[in-house]
């Protein structure tokens, strides 16, 4: 029987510290023996946002324990881990630098393969812990720093067709959620007030939306959000409408650039059957969900969403990276370092900034 590869992953890229260790299984999935996730929301709350310097210092205090956690857990010692992968990229420099220092200490240590691990990747890769994801599959990215639609072709190839030309979704989520005063974290603040609105009550921009292909615009919306909120001082009824009529517009958005996307897609890959992942943290809100299935459904094309506790900022994506990564190969020597801005595709053009032209 050939032996299972385990991993030990580790996740500090933003405000959560995470440890996990994951094996493969029969299924070509894995089994998830621990997946440990200490979030600092309610350090960051009072800022209404993740101060990077409160979050690299939550990091040093916590990821031993969080690691001794993951690995006690999991009924597995590190004598048994077949190599160590931690997130260098995207993120927070400061956040970053924490991880990846202590997981390159951990193989250097106890003599495994290391592999730093690009965080976008442990997204795109993500679902493939409970299901079998063929490629070349569709994949829309959204997060608090992310959101772009790309041809998932194989480990480490990746073509992007779409991104954000100002705002990450994940951004406009937490910036209308601070201007309506709804709570922190905000996606699921917004979503969690929008049920008490009414979507139809605010009519809403949505920028640059018949033009562009797939590249996704939220800027003008957030603006538009903030101007209305000026208007209503304050009162509840107001702000849960707004809430509604903005996460509305988000889907009304998503759903035009999705079938966008899923055109391009078909045209460069010649396949009408493939799948559909959605990923990131944005891809735990329940009329995304609803709202791209209803698309699929009319598209004939197969959706997939992670398990919601693999939606968010967590270290068994990252294991799984790596173990794809291992798999081919694709181990790191350890001078690599940190990077704060890494993307998947690394021939796409830079679309933010003044200057772009979008047709």
């Amino acid at each position: 029987m050939t032996k299972k590869i385990t991993f030990l992953g580790i996740e500090t890229s933003c405000d959560e510290t995470a440890a996990s260790v994951i094996r493969e299984n029969d299924k070509g999935t894995a089994d998830v023996l621990s997946n440990i996730v200490s979030s600092q929301i309610s350090e960051h709350k009072k800022f209404g946002g993740v101060v990077p310097e409160l979050a690299a210092r939550a990091h040093l205090e916590n990821i031993e324990y969080i690691i001794e956690t993951a690995l006690k857990e999991s009924k597995v010692s590190l004598n048994e881990i077949d190599g160590i992968a931690a997130t260098a990229g995207p993120g927070l420099i400061v956040c970053l630098t924490v991880g990846l220092n202590i997981g390159k200490a951990i193989a250097a240590f106890s003599n495994k393969p290391f592999v730093a691990v690009n965080h976008l990747e442990g997204h795109a890769l993500s679902p493939g812990l409970e299901y079998n994801i063929r490629f070349p599959y569709l994949l829309l990215l959204i997060s608090g720093g992310h959101s772009q639609f790309l041809i998932v072709k194989d480990v480490n190839v990746y073509e992007q067709l779409g991104t954000t030309i100002d705002d990450a979704l994940g951004e406009a989520f937490d910036k209308t959620a601070k201007m309506l005063d709804l709570g922190y974290p905000g996606g699921p603040s917004v979503e969690k007030f929008a049920k008490l609105g009414d979507k139809n009550f605010f009519k809403l921009p949505e920028p640059i939306i018949n033009k562009a292909g797939c590249n996704l615009s939220f800027a003008g919306l957030k603006t538009a959000v903030l101007r209305e909120s000026k208007k209503i001082n304050g009162e509840d009824k107001l702000r849960y409408n707004l809430a509604a009529s903005f996460q509305d517009t988000i889907n009304k958005i998503l759903y035009k650039k999705t079938k966008v996307a899923v055109e391009m897609f078909r045209k460069k890959t010649k396949k009408e059957k493939f799948q559909f992942i959605v990923a990131g943290g944005v891809a735990a809100n329940e009329t995304i969900r609803k709202n791209l299935s209803t698309l699929s459904s009319e598209m004939n094309f197969e959706t997939v969403y992670p398990n919601l506790k693999f939606c968010g900022d967590n270290a068994a994506m990252i294991a799984w990276a790596g173990i794809q990564r291992f798999k081919k190969n694709m181990t790191d020597d350890f001078n690599i370092s940190a990077k704060s801005r890494w993307p998947l595709d690394r021939d796409a053009p830079y679309m933010k900034g003044p200057g772009l032209k979008l047709l």
